[in-house]
């Protein structure tokens, strides 16, 4: 058993489809006050700071787990859109374009701390205009880094991928799994 320290979906989804007991709690912790560029600081400040408040506010009886993820086209860090015209802005940096995404992940327990920063990188072909106007119409970017879903509206234009598509996804699970409490 663990606490997910997050409000996301779709962490929640990876930790159901791998079998691990969880409770989802989000802890207040403000990510967009963080002034990194460096998308590999972004993400580990974000995860150890949302770590950090969940320890404050709910202890260590149960260990918890926390993530922050960031996807980076073109030189730039992708973070949640603001609005539809900021979501089409960051996916037609996307689009035909390399894309790496990172995820931190922290878990903690009274007696072990596990960080990883893992990276999962795609080359997607250009995306079509009327289905990037249908994706963005149906309001599932909002919430999604970089308003990307790998899983989603960005599979069929996947042309090359390395690594996980779990880290993609903003919870490398396959990294997790060694480490939980028996």
């Amino acid at each position: 058993m663990l606490i997910l320290g997050s409000g996301s979906k779709t962490r929640a989804k990876i930790l159901q489809e791998a079998g691990i007991d969880f409770v989802q709690k989000s802890c207040d912790f403000d990510e967009e006050a963080l002034d990194h560029s460096i998308p590999k600081n972004f993400v580990y400040h974000a995860a150890m700071g949302k770590m950090r408040a969940c320890e404050a506010a709910l202890g260590l009886k149960i260990p918890i787990l926390t993530a922050d993820t960031v996807v980076t086209a073109q030189g730039e860090i992708l973070r949640k859109a603001k609005d539809e015209a900021d979501a089409r802005r960051i996916l037609r940096m996307q689009s035909g374009s390399e894309v790496k995404i990172l995820t931190c992940m922290v878990y903690k327990s009274t007696h072990k701390t596990f960080i990883d920063l893992s990276v999962t990188a795609y080359l997607f072909d250009p995306f079509n205009e009327e289905d990037l106007q249908k994706y963005l119409q149906s309001g599932e970017w909002r919430g999604k880094a970089g308003a990307c879903m790998v899983e989603g509206f960005c599979k069929p234009y996947i042309r090359e991928v390395k690594g996980y598509e779990s880290c993609a996804m903003g919870l490398t699970v396959e990294k997790l799994v060694p480490w939980l409490e028996k």
